[in-house]
């Protein structure tokens, strides 16, 4: 399967909510998250355009791979995420910080370099369109802002027809343009004042 995602800049979070209620939103909570990225010691992630991350939250951590992106309109590309022992489960090493940071010592063990955080508050939804259920967070990103990612996951016969649905969504909710980029590359980019 492959995450099909297009993410945009907003002004207002709380106007872009109203209209994903009118939709009828199922809003599934909100959760602070760390991402710790991650370089290869051999590969450069970042001229093939992959990701390693370790994702924090109060549920537990969880180890992700981001294949390179397919194609230009959204960030579509193949994710493969795996669970790392949950928080208050058999094996679980403590609080999900913790987890994060024995996870992040045996990375490091193996080569792998801490490249930057990303923290958030993401407030997840779902809403229906066009047929489909397209995942909706909202983000406020430290040092960024607030975003909206709308998602939808396609095997690959369904890329083009996942990428037209979560536009048109777009679209009908006033988003401008999407921004290209992740949250990654958007901090690690020069920046005036910083």
């Amino acid at each position: 399967m492959y995450e099909v995602e297009l993410k945009y800049p907003v002004s207002r979070a709380g106007e872009l909510e109203e209209r994903l209620d009118r939709l009828g939103a199922v809003w599934h909570g909100a959760a602070d998250q760390v991402d710790r990225y991650f370089s290869h010691p051999r590969r450069d992630f970042a001229a093939a355009d992959e990701a390693l991350r370790l994702r924090s939250t109060s549920q537990g951590v969880a180890i992700t791979w981001k294949g390179p992106r397919l194609e230009a309109a959204a960030k579509t590309r193949r994710e493969i995420e795996l669970p790392v022992a949950g928080a208050g489960e058999p094996g679980a090493a403590g609080t999900p910080r913790t987890t994060l940071d024995r996870w992040t010592e045996l990375l490091e063990a193996l080569g792998f370099r801490r490249v930057r955080e990303v923290a958030k508050r993401r407030r997840l939804a779902t809403v229906a369109w066009q047929g489909a259920v397209i995942e909706v967070a909202v983000d406020r990103v430290a040092e960024l802002g607030e975003f909206v990612e709308l998602e939808l996951r396609a095997d690959a016969a369904g890329i083009a027809a996942a990428v037209d649905r979560v536009e048109s969504l777009a679209r009908h909710l006033g988003c401008g343009q999407p921004e290209r980029r992740s949250y990654l590359e958007m901090l690690l980019e020069p920046r005036p004042g910083r």
